[in-house]
């Protein structure tokens, strides 16, 4: 961790020591860390470095090799049903139902933390309209466009007023105004307070978004800073991304190109 001073607000996730193995193979090798509060925290890594897995872990999906978390206190692995109840998360594999319409996918996750149905009509009417599917409510998933299911499946993370966000890639695949969008509405949730842990390979968003940031390699985190410490070094988040990543040191050349 770079040098600085951390923030005095409390941890919502603490993860201490946590790993997973798929046999032989380490997908994720003892990594601790501590989001605060209210921070906005970016999650980054080349393909295969361990993100979806860590996610998966501590969203209750998938159960650690080794180690444990606490959301808000509350553990994954002794506390399961507790911590689910104040997360919200869209997955890389998008578990949807191909013969439930949008709308009711929101009905049924409202329904899943008990929401009366004033409640759950007034916030998946209002969260379709910003997501901009509202007049597309009535499609079923099976015929929905992969941008209508990732923002659906964002909706239905948020119905029930998370206060930490788990989001994985959740820019991939929707078009320019509909992530602008989804980029508006996590500003204003980072500005109310909810906590958001996202990985992204858009670079441009975590820097422009985030307040800090770890690098994921090799199951391993290889930086973790905030923003600010970076900016006032002088390095873009992409000159620390390829630094902890390691460029190849050789590029070849295709001389048939001309």
């Amino acid at each position: 961790m770079d040098s600085e001073v951390v923030s005095a607000r409390p941890p919502a996730l603490v993860v201490r020591n946590v790993s997973r193995r798929f046999g032989a193979k380490v997908a994720v090798d003892d990594i601790s860390l501590e989001v605060p509060g209210g921070t906005f925290y970016g999650f980054l890594g080349p393909n295969g470095a361990g993100k979806s897995t860590t996610v998966r872990m501590l969203t209750g999906l998938l159960p650690p090799t080794q180690g444990d978390a606490w959301i808000e206190g509350r553990s994954i692995l002794s506390e399961p049903v507790e911590a689910k109840r104040i997360i919200g998360v869209v997955p890389d594999q998008l578990a949807l139902f191909d013969r439930l319409s949008l709308w009711e996918h929101l009905v049924f996750a409202a329904q899943i933390y008990g929401l009366p149905i004033a409640d759950t009509e007034r916030r998946a009417e209002d969260l379709l309209r910003l997501l901009d599917l509202w007049e597309d409510r009535g499609t079923y998933a099976v015929d929905a466009s992969h941008g209508m299911r990732k923002k659906t499946a964002l909706a239905m993370a948020l119905i029930h007023r998370p206060r930490v966000l788990f989001l994985d890639e959740p820019f991939e695949g929707i078009d320019p105004i509909a992530s602008r969008n989804v980029r508006d509405l996590l500003a204003q949730l980072a500005r109310s307070g909810v906590t958001i842990f996202l990985t992204s390979h858009i670079l441009e968003i975590i820097e422009r978004l985030a307040d800090r940031v770890a690098i994921i390699v090799n199951g391993r985190i290889a930086r973790e800073t905030s923003l600010q410490a970076l900016r006032e070094s002088g390095q873009s988040l992409e000159d620390a991304f390829v630094q902890a990543v390691g460029a190849p040191a050789e590029r070849p050349e295709l001389t048939w190109l001309g």
